[in-house]
């Protein structure tokens, strides 16, 4: 993750200027500007860590937003050098010390938590997702269902947890959706649309939900499919049509995605079906914010 990039620094600042941070009426009225402090950022339950690399950029660029002395702007973030994005923390351990002017901390503290707390949720509940079907051969994706404004960041997380990520948006790749397929006149009118019309690059994935849909997918050239609410035992019929497909084509696999109604209590029968991929909505849309918290002492 680039945190200096543009995208996620304009996204860290609309955070603190949502929050008021440097007009932070309690804190400016109550603070000496000169005092220095210490944070100590722990976390209070098992999780996996994602977000440390806000961290630093939320400071810099409230220095950017304060009209106060450069003096203010001096910071020291220390983290643990086993303690970064991506792995396991364990209750009561240290993520990260910060050193810094006491307001700065003060007036940052909600917005840094609340990252934290978002991303390593997120990174958690996609480990155990991905946990659940180790030593298969399938592989977590996470969807588009997340926070407006904060899919870059939520799908980095995913990263963290251990899994996929799906297209970034709709611009990124070519999904015919049930929908499409209702509003463009079926399969055999928009499938192959699409594989004349598509940019260079592109693959063409198709959404079926019945055994017709699939074998209409396999005839016009879907080159993956997304097996859509079906029932283990349905995915595992589609995957032998497909392989029954790929043997009379030499070469021609076409990787296949279940979703819908997959959750942790039956993801490891779907994987066991032989399918390439599962998207979980939940992954990023119902994920619990990780517990962690942030104590500030004077030096």
């Amino acid at each position: 993750m680039d945190w200096k990039s543009s995208r996620i620094d304009a996204l860290l600042e609309q955070a603190l200027v949502e929050d008021q941070a440097v007009a932070d009426s309690t804190t400016n009225l109550t603070i000496d500007p000169n005092l220095r402090a210490t944070a100590s950022i722990v976390a209070r339950q098992e999780l996996v860590v994602a977000g440390l690399g806000a961290i630093p950029r939320f400071f810099e660029i409230f220095a950017r937003l304060d009209p106060r002395p450069p003096a203010h702007t001096r910071f020291e973030v220390v983290s643990n050098a086993e303690i970064f994005d991506g792995v396991r923390a364990h209750s009561g351990q240290a993520l990260a010390i910060i050193r810094h002017n006491a307001r700065a901390l003060l007036s940052c503290e909600r917005v840094i938590l609340n990252l934290l707390q978002h991303l390593s949720g997120i990174a958690t509940l996609t480990r155990q997702y991905s946990d659940a079907i180790q030593g298969t051969h399938a592989h977590v994706l996470d969807t588009r269902k997340t926070v407006p404004g904060l899919r870059v960041l939520e799908k980095y997380a995913v990263l963290c947890g251990g899994g996929t990520n799906h297209r970034i948006d709709l611009a990124s790749g070519i999904l015919i959706k049930n929908n499409h397929i209702s509003l463009g006149g079926g399969i055999p009118l928009v499938l192959p649309r699409a594989l004349e019309l598509r940019k260079k690059g592109q693959r063409v994935q198709v959404e079926v939900r019945t055994p017709q849909e699939l074998e209409d997918a396999l005839t016009y050239g879907a080159e993956a499919v997304l097996l859509d609410n079906m029932s283990p035992k349905e995915v595992k019929r589609s995957i032998d049509r497909i392989k029954k497909e790929a043997e009379g084509e030499a070469g021609r696999w076409i990787p296949t995605e279940a979703s819908g109604g997959i959750v942790l209590e039956n993801i490891r029968t779907y994987a066991e079906t032989g399918v390439d991929f599962i998207s979980v909505g939940a992954l990023t849309h119902s994920a619990k914010a990780a517990d962690i918290s942030m104590s500030i002492s004077a030096e």
